[in-house]
């Protein structure tokens, strides 16, 4: 077997229930497998596992992990909201077992819309569940009546790891959310903000840990030419992660 030189990056697949006419299926975004592959890494999709066992065996494969964006969270706690799509009973108990298990192993991390959001919960954070409602001045997060992808600006923070990556000042991002962090999880801090205030990114506090969320797409064929340095970052720190691996070996 040839010696793999390229991080493998493991990205989570979502869980779509059979309807009347069409079995269960996964389903991921192309444009995560496309973006790894550009920044030089090899993507192994992971379907939603039952066992914690079946996810640590899935993440000794891996040398890095994107949380793909899914469904809204925390929508059993309020059936109310009714547009939220339903999440996969699988997918409410294997979700936050595969954050914990990510979080125990330190691997460089990479967490997307909703998958950013489970990040901050396992960590202790809390959620507005629904912006119109719960921030009724906030600028608008989506926009579904748009013919073309809702925009808005994104400060980001001084001295932070985004920062590096982006470059200084505020930067425009594409948005498509009604939820968002209200408070933030052990172990990050804020790294982007809305000019709403809105949290649209943390990272770890942990300066030797590469553990970025971010509310927007940067996988999306609507997303940036700077959300590429994203994933080209994120990837260098998987590779980073194989070599101490192996000196530590």
């Amino acid at each position: 077997m040839p010696h793999q030189t390229r991080p493998i990056i493991g990205v989570n697949a979502d869980l779509i229930p059979a309807g009347k006419t069409t079995p269960h299926y996964h389903r991921l975004h192309a444009g995560y497998a496309a973006a790894i592959v550009a920044a030089d890494g090899l993507p192994l999709v992971m379907p939603p596992l039952g066992k914690k066992e079946e996810i640590d065996a899935f993440l000794d494969l891996v040398d890095g992990f994107v949380l793909s964006a899914g469904p809204e969270v925390e929508r059993r706690r309020h059936p109310a909201v009714s547009f939220l799509r339903p999440v996969a009973p699988r997918r409410v108990e294997f979700d936050p077992t595969l954050v914990e298990r990510l979080l125990e192993r330190r691997i460089p991390l990479l967490a997307v819309g909703a998958g950013m959001l489970q990040l901050n919960m396992v960590l202790g954070g809390n959620l507005f569940t629904n912006l119109p409602d719960d921030l009724p001045r906030a600028l608008p997060h989506f926009d579904s009546s748009s013919e073309g992808p809702h925009r808005h600006a994104v400060n980001l923070q001084g001295g932070s790891l985004l920062e590096e990556i982006y470059g200084e000042g505020e930067i425009l991002v594409n948005s498509d959310h009604h939820q968002a962090i209200r408070e933030v999880g052990e172990g990050l801090r804020v790294c982007a903000v809305a000019p709403d205030g809105v949290i649209e990114a943390v990272e770890a506090e942990d300066p030797e840990w590469f553990c970025i969320g971010v509310q927007w797409q940067p996988q999306s064929e609507t997303a940036s030419a700077l959300d590429m340095q994203l994933f080209e970052t994120f990837v260098q720190a998987c590779t980073k992660q194989v070599e101490k691996l192996k000196i530590a070996a």
